[in-house]
């Protein structure tokens, strides 16, 4: 099960770019040659959140269909499955699409953020 450890480097790659801001939103483009799926994604994705400010987030996933250049037909064909052949003349493609796995927007809960209260250097709540 390789989405559990996506899902902790999805979680670290948020934490990370949030700098402790609560995280309302993960959104990530998964290619349909990498294997994921979704479900499990989703579900490791809430239990390596647990305890950090992405816990509770919702993460989106774009699932990126497999697709590659024919050189012999010189057009992009959509690869629905292996062999990753041109469906068209049977010859070898050159992936353009389908390994794609990246964070492609982190969206903040500033609304959780402005309700927290502010601290000094101090420590107490500021007023």
């Amino acid at each position: 099960m390789h989405e559990l450890a996506i899902a902790d480097a999805l979680v670290q790659i948020a934490v990370r770019h949030a700098e402790g801001r609560p995280v309302a939103r993960v959104e990530v483009e998964v290619g349909h040659l990498r294997q994921v799926v979704p479900a499990a994604l989703a579900f490791s994705f809430a239990l390596c959140a647990e305890g950090t400010p992405v816990e509770g987030a919702e993460l989106a996933i774009t699932q990126v269909p497999a697709a590659g250049d024919c050189p012999s037909c010189e057009a992009e064909r959509a690869l629905d499955s292996f062999p990753l052949l041109c469906p068209e003349c049977g010859g070898e493609v050159e992936l353009t699409r389908g390994e794609e796995l990246r964070v492609t927007c982190l969206e903040l809960d500033v609304e959780q953020e402005l309700q927290e209260p502010m601290t000094t250097t101090s420590g107490r709540a500021a007023t």
